[in-house]
């Protein structure tokens, strides 16, 4: 249990992580080396794609629709989209994995009440799914104004100055590692939260759904 434990607070400082504040200055110091997306992190990375068309045969620079080239004007808006959908998928895979194992008190969330995950959603759709929806809203409309000004002052993409932890490093070259840290397990977490959800839909098992 102990253990158990310590891997809850580790993730849930992970994501704190994820809401620290960025630099103040869409356009990194990184554009001298890398042009692509006005040097947004992202672009650089190594991974091999040894099925992806052209010479390079990496994850570098990795815009087959063309969305950086097309919109540059939208580069800001898809980031702060991209961060935004990653935050969310970080936390719903925690919050897919965790209750198999522990649940909150009250007779309706019992392992006997709702036994597979799943069905939370519509076990619980008159109740705790409505409460859910109203801080969803009352989130997004306190992120509006942040939002509309995104490209009218130096607020970069994602960033909400919301580090209550104090995870955020002071040094930028550490800054931009956790950057890019936050967006690739953003990435990663986007493609896992499907996974899991259509693992669990298939097995009509639980974690770790087989």
């Amino acid at each position: 249990m102990a253990k158990f434990t310590a891997t809850i607070l580790a993730v849930t400082a992970g994501a704190a992580a994820a809401f620290a504040p960025s630099t103040s200055n869409t356009v990194r110091s990184t554009t001298a080396v890398n042009e692509f997306a006005n040097g947004l992190v992202g672009g650089e990375g190594p991974e091999p794609m040894p099925f992806r068309w052209g010479d390079s045969k990496s994850s570098k620079n990795f815009d087959p629709v063309g969305f950086a080239e097309r919109s540059p004007e939208w580069l800001n808006w898809f980031r702060e989209a991209e961060l935004k959908h990653g935050r969310q998928a970080m936390l719903a895979t925690v919050g897919l994995v965790v209750p198999e194992f522990v649940r909150i008190p009250g007779a309706q969330f019992s392992f006997e009440a709702v036994p597979n995950v799943l069905d939370a959603h519509d076990a619980l759709l008159d109740t705790s799914m409505k409460q859910i929806l109203l801080w969803v809203s009352l989130a997004e409309v306190m992120t509006l104004a942040a939002l509309s000004n995104m490209n009218e002052f130096d607020r970069a993409p994602g960033d909400f100055s919301f580090d209550p932890m104090g995870l955020y490093p002071t040094d930028p070259a550490k800054q931009e590692e956790m950057k890019l840290k936050e967006l690739k397990n953003g990435r990663l977490a986007m493609v896992a939260i499907g996974g899991m959800i259509h693992g669990a839909i298939v097995s009509g098992h639980g974690f770790p759904y087989l």
